[in-house]
């Protein structure tokens, strides 16, 4: 007979669990028969002592199993998911999902809400008005089918045992476990139902992973699990040290992806949603694909619009503008030399952008614009960010979380590869 005991026991001296161990515990934390304080202590368990590929395997598959599976098979094209481990700015799935579906592959992107310094993805696109995330999964492949991209939430009925456990990680000080991040992502990725699995793993201070060494094993383990469930899965180690594009924030991040579709927008922005198309087009069977091209020819774009219009939203309708809007000066002549993404990313939460605490309404208008950004001239008196929000009360704790954390040089200075490191199988 297993007991919660036991398998805490096992783990907290540094024993390896069973496969039955870990199948039973998570079907019982799932149904209420283990309590939330002997999770939490398995939790931490598993934090300090780690675990082995087999067993963040079978706990993979065991969240799997606590919930529905998508069946995509009607969909009749190849099915590729994109996930990013989340960071400032990271609006690349909005004109991803579009241009991936250009070349006739679907892209099934399941998606969530901000917490926290990171924007979440159905926050940017619920403020394009009348947009709707909420779909059923039938709705889901007719879209896939029709025009090839969905973005939406995903629905409750896959790994609950996750969400369940995530919520206990975050108020138990073990989310950082590499183990239960991995397991977290891709028993939901894998749930989706999708032929293959390209992962965005950000590195640096504006990312859930600050070492280049803790990122790289965790994309090793998701990698690594994907192949165990038969999907094929890839990752980019990509720079999260300075913020992506020049917004940060809900509306404003809508308007830059609409740009990068339009065939212009940030470089870098640019630069990475190329190379994520380019690997899940890959990953799809299509490696000579060019979605450069289809961003500048207006193909990627014509799909969005199809996408947007296809959830109800109206594609042409004004994007919510803030209020209030203040400028921060630089004080001398030279070149951005810093700027800290965290920094940047708490600011825009501290705006209004983003929540708290789950079900908190964000302000689709706050945010911050950056006009000038690393490795670019600026004199004094220039703008270098913009900050918008609804209520101005939030522009002193905004600036204050700013200030010294971007600095000015005398000397140029060149931001690094965005791209750090691809990890396969």
């Amino acid at each position: 007979m297993i007991t919660a005991v036991d398998v805490i026991r096992t783990k907290r001296d540094g024993g390896e669990l069973s496969t039955a161990q870990i199948d039973w515990v998570i079907d019982a934390y799932t149904k209420g028969v283990v309590a939330d304080e002997q999770m939490s202590a398995l939790a931490m368990a598993i934090f300090l002592n780690g675990a082995r590929p087999r067993e963040i395997a079978d706990w993979t598959a065991a969240m799997i199993r606590s919930g529905i599976t998508l069946d995509l098979s009607a969909v009749g094209k190849p099915c590729v998911d994109k996930h990013s481990t989340g960071g400032v700015g990271d609006k690349i799935t909005l004109p991803l999902a579009p241009l991936v579906a250009v070349f006739d592959v679907a892209v099934p992107q399941l998606s969530g809400r901000g917490l926290g310094h990171t924007g979440g993805t159905l926050d940017k696109l619920e403020s394009i008005p009348g947009f709707q995330v909420d779909m059923t999964e039938a709705q889901v492949i007719e879209q896939l089918k029709d025009i090839g991209a969905v973005i939406c939430a995903a629905t409750g009925d896959l790994a609950p045992a996750d969400k369940k456990l995530y919520a206990l990680r975050d108020i138990t000080s073990t989310v950082e476990a590499i183990p239960l991040i991995a397991s977290s992502i891709m028993c939901k990725k894998i749930a989706e139902g999708a032929d293959a699995i390209v992962l965005d793993v950000k590195v640096g201070s504006g990312a859930f992973m600050k070492d280049f060494a803790q990122a790289r094993e965790l994309a090793e383990t998701m990698v690594r699990l994907g192949g165990d469930h038969g999907v094929d899965t890839r990752a980019l180690l990509t720079d999260m040290s300075i913020p992506l594009g020049r917004t940060a924030g809900n509306a404003l991040e809508v308007r830059e992806s609409v740009e990068v579709l339009a065939g212009g927008g940030p470089e870098d922005v640019v630069e990475l949603t190329v190379a994520l198309a380019k690997e899940m087009l890959a990953a799809a069977g299509k490696p000579d694909a060019d979605p450069a091209a289809a961003l500048n020819d207006g193909r990627a774009m014509d799909a969005w619009r199809k996408m947007i219009t296809a959830q109800g939203g109206e594609v042409d309708a004004p994007l919510p503008v803030a209020r209030e809007f203040e400028e921060i000066k630089a004080d001398a002549d030279g070149f951005i030399a810093e700027m800290d993404a965290y920094a940047v990313g708490v600011a825009a939460w501290r705006l209004g952008a983003g929540r708290e605490r789950q079900g908190q309404p964000v302000q689709f208008g706050a945010g911050i614009e950056i006009l000038k950004t690393v490795g670019e001239p600026v004199k004094a008196g220039e703008t270098v960010f913009r900050l918008h929000t609804d209520t101005p009360e939030r522009f002193a704790a905004a600036k204050e979380t700013l200030a010294g954390e971007w600095t000015i040089g005398a000397e140029p200075s060149k931001r690094g590869p965005i791209i750090l490191d691809r990890v396969t199988a």
